[in-house]
């Protein structure tokens, strides 16, 4: 098979897999007219038409759910055995695509995934966040990185040893005019950042303390669902948040936001990177793997 023939079924797989263009030209880095080109001498090789395409939309026809249906294996096993023969250089190369939640990917950034660069130049990651659960062999990734309690039944994790822990926060200012809750159902009388989920759905507020579990439906004036804009309205006395220890710690620690209930969130099981049993991995993939290892015995 030739090269050029190759990134053509990567090509249409990506689309397949992301649902557009644009998205499957920035996982395979190339822009989306070269990709158009690609898939129009695909088509033109097959003789037949792989997507319908219109300006706003792209769908699978027949003979393209059938191409995925019989093409998208084959391939996986063509890249576990080129994976498996580059596992046999001394230096690990070649990229690793993680599938991450948003949270999960800002906190293996900076203490093992820059290491792992650091470690190995020759590699490259591909880090794609998404708040809902994929599967990450169907969806092409190497790795996931989910809560300890999310990782599918069938497939190994490895902890990464630190606990997760969320922390309720609110601005000097906006403490200084509204008093601070000292019990969970305080809240129901403050205003507070709802957290929107993935499906759509508003996020109640979930704490624990001597055995005693509660979740609050809180009330504000604004929802989001992104941890940057909730930590931006927080700092702006807009409302009480509540957000991941360590996307807050630092305006914690810097005295821009106050932490209250802190009793009421305690720690619980941590991140863990995952894979499939199955498949080969490559040295990269080990790689990371045993830099998580030592990662997790530091922190745990």
């Amino acid at each position: 098979m030739e090269l050029s023939s190759l990134k053509e079924l990567e090509a249409a797989i990506a689309i397949a897999r992301r649902g557009t263009f644009r998205a499957a030209a920035i996982d395979l880095g190339m822009s989306t007219t070269a990709l158009s080109h690609t898939i129009s001498r695909l088509e033109a090789g097959l003789g037949v038409r792989l997507f319908n395409r219109t300006t706003r939309s792209v769908s699978l026809t027949d003979a393209g759910r059938l191409f995925v249906q019989q093409v998208g294996p084959t391939l996986q096993d063509l890249h576990a055995a080129l994976d498996l023969v580059r596992s046999h250089r001394e230096t690990p190369s070649g990229t690793i695509r993680i599938n991450a939640a948003p949270f999960a990917a800002r906190a293996i950034v900076s203490p093992l995934v820059l290491e792992f660069l650091r470690r190995y130049p020759d590699m490259n990651v591909d880090i794609v966040t998404e708040g809902k659960m994929v599967d990450i062999v169907k969806d092409g990734f190497d790795l996931g990185v989910r809560v300890e309690g999310l990782v599918p039944s069938d497939m190994i994790a490895v902890s990464l040893g630190r606990p997760q822990r969320h922390a309720v926060v609110g601005s000097p200012e906006y403490f200084e005019k509204h008093g601070k809750p000292t019990v969970p159902p305080d809240l129901l009388s403050h205003r507070c950042i709802r957290v929107r989920l993935p499906d759509g759905s508003l996020f109640r507020w979930r704490f624990e303390k001597d055995g005693e579990s509660l979740q609050i439906d809180v009330r504000g004036p604004i929802a989001l669902d992104e941890t940057s804009l909730t930590r931006t309205a927080v700092i702006e006395s807009a409302g009480v948040g509540y957000l991941f220890e360590q996307d807050i710690l630092s305006d914690i620690e810097a005295g821009r936001v106050v932490r209250v209930l802190k009793d009421w969130t305690p720690p619980y099981p941590g991140l863990c990177l995952y894979y499939p049993g199955r498949r080969n991995l490559s040295a990269g993939v080990r790689a990371l793997l045993d830099l998580a290892r030592e990662f997790s015995r530091k922190v745990g």
